[in-house]
């Protein structure tokens, strides 16, 4: 076998061992060892080549800006288990009640928001299902909108700062963790506008499937109502401003005073004392923070490093060139390019969790990107953008597995009149990947949506540089060429030294 036929074989195995099941990070290393040793054999590089192994894994482990990762993770546990959720849902269901498809605006508002602060799509979804779903059966609204709105909304926690991919994100791109979360800012927005488009439109075509809250269910109203509703957004509000502003995430704000690393130590401080104020704050709770903190964190490691040992041998059989070679001859440009990667992001999603494409593939595709001159942050973003789909894909998406089970169990414990059906969740969420899917044509085609925000580069054309020289006195000049013997009088000179040695 030849060496350049060899990275495409690496590349049929890393599918290979994904399909398997085993665990990607086991997975991986494995396949990377057995692929250097191998390539050792044959003579493709040397065995001091696999020496860089270690020095890899501690880079990995010294890498200040992953710390960002349990402590956002921490924060985001905090907050989920705080009653922040409960209160939020039950003051903006009371405000939007009147109108069609109320229930449904809070169910994305408060996505956004608890996005915006936990970051975590599991306990989301299972935190408003809990709550919302009965509500909304109970009033009327149409099971497969109900089911849908609340499995989309909480997979916008992928793409609302600060989110853990978007890290992830900037650390495999090399751009700073600020300038991601301002590219992340349009298509987030955009998003939440998409949704609320869809059910305005749905309460005019179909008003029976997202009908009103009756006034005899609204228990709070006038200032009470409001002062709920601010008392848990206010703050939530603050801790994102305060968090997102001092590493330069905002739009706006183009200095960061604050590593990623210190503002997520920054967020679970805010965390905790949110969680004092909700009178929630206790051992427990710190306790299945921790805990859910050390898990994430251990998963993401040992991933990066097994997709560091792949990614190591892959580039050293030239598996980057081979890459290159096959995507940047792609016709269209640009934005053939993105296309197709995005295709293959999409259905890559099916099999695989958002850490593992960040650590495994993004790799291979970054330095494609960047030699085509696609903006990174760009780049990244349209990548996170389309892999919050794979928590939507029916019938493979993680949301919908956690709206499966908190189903059932809400029906167990007689909270719904009535089973949720898989065919109404798993068609319930065609509606909301089509949306997500328009978003991505958009951040393909309208590159704006991400960058208006950012910093703009100074271009120089250098058709237009010019190089002046200073101008020197007259005087000097005469002086200069005077003092400065001509030709002829050298070789006279010359001339003479030789007739005197002679």
């Amino acid at each position: 076998m030849q060496m350049e036929n060899f990275a495409p074989f690496m590349f049929a195995g890393l599918v290979l061992v994904m399909l398997i099941g085993f665990p990607v990070a086991f997975s991986l290393a494995a396949l990377g060892l057995g692929c250097g040793f191998l390539a050792i054999e044959m003579g493709w590089f040397p065995a001091s080549f696999m020496s860089n192994l270690p020095l890899n894994v501690f880079g990995i482990l010294a890498n200040d800006l992953l710390l960002a990762i349990p402590f956002f993770t921490f924060m985001g546990a905090i907050l989920e288990k705080c009653g922040l959720a409960e209160d939020m849902l039950d003051s903006m269901g009371q405000l939007f009640g009147p109108v069609r498809g109320g229930l449904g605006y809070s169910v994305i508002i408060v996505g956004f928001i608890l996005g915006a602060i936990t970051g975590t799509v599991a306990g989301q979804v299972i935190a408003m299902a809990l709550i919302s779903l009965p509500v909304m059966i109970r009033y009327g609204y149409n099971m497969r909108y109900a089911t849908g709105v609340l499995a989309a909304s909480g997979t916008i926690t992928q793409l609302v700062p600060p989110s853990l991919v978007l890290v992830v994100m900037a650390d495999q791109l090399g751009r700073s963790v600020g300038d991601m979360y301002k590219g992340a800012w349009g298509p987030s927005l955009m998003q939440v506008g998409i949704f609320a488009l869809y059910t305005f439109a749905l309460g005019l075509i179909k008003p029976s499937h997202v009908p009103g809250v009756p006034r005899e269910a609204r228990t709070l109203e006038g200032w009470a109502l409001w002062k709920k509703c601010l008392r848990g957004i206010i703050p939530s509000a603050v801790l994102i401003f305060a968090v997102l502003g001092s590493m330069g995430g905002l739009p706006g704000i183009n200095t960061a005073i604050a590593t990623p690393t210190e503002a997520g130590a920054m967020g679970c401080v805010g965390a905790l004392v949110l969680a004092a104020m909700h009178n929630r704050l206790n051992g427990n709770l710190i306790w299945g923070a921790m805990h859910g903190t050390m898990r994430l964190t251990a998963m993401v490691v040992f991933i990066l490093i097994g997709s560091r040992v792949f990614s190591m041998v892959f580039q050293g059989v030239d598996g980057g060139r081979w890459v290159e070679h096959m995507l940047s001859g792609l016709p269209g440009g640009q934005v053939g390019f993105l296309l197709v990667v995005n295709v293959f992001v999409f259905f890559l999603a099916f099999f695989l969790d958002f850490f593992e494409i960040a650590f495994i593939i993004l790799p291979m595709l970054g330095p494609v990107a960047d030699k085509m001159g696609i903006d990174m942050v760009w780049f990244g973003v349209l990548l996170c953008v389309n892999m919050q789909t794979s928590f939507m894909h029916p019938p493979f998406g993680f949301a919908l597995f956690y709206l499966r089970g908190i189903a059932d169990t809400l029906f167990k414990e007689g909270r719904l009149d009535k089973p949720v059906k898989s065919n109404d969740i798993y068609l319930g969420a065609v509606p909301w990947v089509i949306m997500q899917l328009v978003l991505v044509v958009i951040v393909i085609f309208v590159p704006e949506t991400v960058t208006m925000f950012l910093d703009k580069e100074q271009k120089v054309d250098l058709d237009k540089v010019t190089i002046e020289m200073p101008a020197q006195d007259d005087a000097n000049a005469e002086e200069e060429s005077a003092e400065k013997p001509s030709a002829e009088e050298e070789q006279k000179k010359m001339e003479e030294l030789f007739n005197v040695k002679k």
